[in-house]
Formats: C-alpha cells, sequence, structure tokens
C-alpha cells in the first residue's frame, strides 16, 4: 500500500465518529482504523494480530501516520472497534472498495459459510451464515452479506452483487 492510498483511507474514513470520550483518546481513531485494515489485509486475524502487525510495521507506518503514542494495544483496537458505529465503517469501508474496485480482475468467486462458534443455544441464537464476493486474482472480499440459514444463500446472492 502507498503512502497515497494512506492517505486516502484517512479522508474516507473520516466520516467514522470517535465514539470515546476525549480523555481516553490517546491514539486518533484513522490511525486505529488503518491499521486494523492493513493488519487484516496482511493476514492479522485479531486484535492481536492487528497489534503485532503493527509494532512490526511500526516504523513505515510513523512515517506515514500520526502516531504520537505508537501502536495502540490490541485492547484499545478491540474495544474502539466494539464502539464505533458499523453502519458509519460499514459505509465509509464501501466506498473504500468501490474505489479499488476498478483495479480488480479475474474470477469474482460467491460462496456462502457458516461460522463456526457463532451460535449460542441458551439465547436461542443460531450460527452466523455469511455469502460473500472474493476477488481470487486480488485475494479481497467485495462484499459479504449475513442471510438467516444456508438456505437462503440463493436468495441473498443478487443483494450481494448490487453491493
Amino acid at each position: 500500500m502507498e503512502e497515497r492510498d494512506l492517505r486516502d483511507l484517512e479522508t474516507i474514513f473520516a466520516q467514522v465518529e470517535d465514539p470515546r470520550i476525549e480523555r481516553t483518546k490517546h491514539h486518533r481513531l484513522r490511525d486505529i482504523i488503518i491499521i486494523a485494515i492493513c493488519g487484516v489485509i496482511c493476514g492479522a486475524d485479531g486484535w492481536v494480530g492487528i497489534e503485532e502487525f503493527g509494532r512490526a510495521k511500526e516504523v513505515w507506518l510513523t512515517e506515514v501516520l500520526q502516531l504520537a503514542n505508537g501502536i495502540a494495544s490490541h485492547d484499545t483496537f478491540g474495544r474502539v472497534f466494539a464502539h464505533i458505529d458499523p453502519k458509519q465503517f460499514e459505509a465509509s469501508f464501501h466506498h473504500w472498495v468501490q474505489g479499488i474496485s476498478t483495479t480488480i480482475q479475474g474470477v469474482i468467486a460467491i460462496d456462502g459459510k457458516t461460522s463456526r462458534r457463532t451460535h449460542d443455544r441458551a439465547a436461542g441464537k443460531k450460527a452466523l451464515h455469511l455469502v460473500s464476493a472474493w476477488a481470487v486474482e486480488n485475494r479481497l472480499v467485495l462484499a459479504q452479506l449475513a442471510t438467516e440459514e444456508k438456505s437462503n444463500e440463493i436468495t441473498a446472492i443478487p443483494l450481494l452483487l448490487q453491493q
């Protein structure tokens, strides 16, 4: 990812409101979001992995982001993402993906999966079923849509393609 790309991300995600109170803002929200996105793109699969990515790339990230207090802890990443408005984040993320989708080439695979351990039998919650559009050559999920049950995947595909 080039420095210009990170600046574009910063502009796009400026629309996401920071839910934290002023005294708890040791790291800029946009820095947290950008590090999380870069970390996931590079294979991080949780908050600890995102923190590890940030620390491994801290010298480079410091050149392109305002990291006055260094890399946030995995707990900070988790708390911030638990409280940001998911609709605002989704809209910004969708805008970013649309911008880079012009570089998508090759096959786009559509697939449905059930996420393991997302059910809660005691609360009567069923497992999460997602239908995804995956750009094979770019190794990028373009869109995802939750469905009620695995059998509803077919009806979700047209909605997914609209995204």
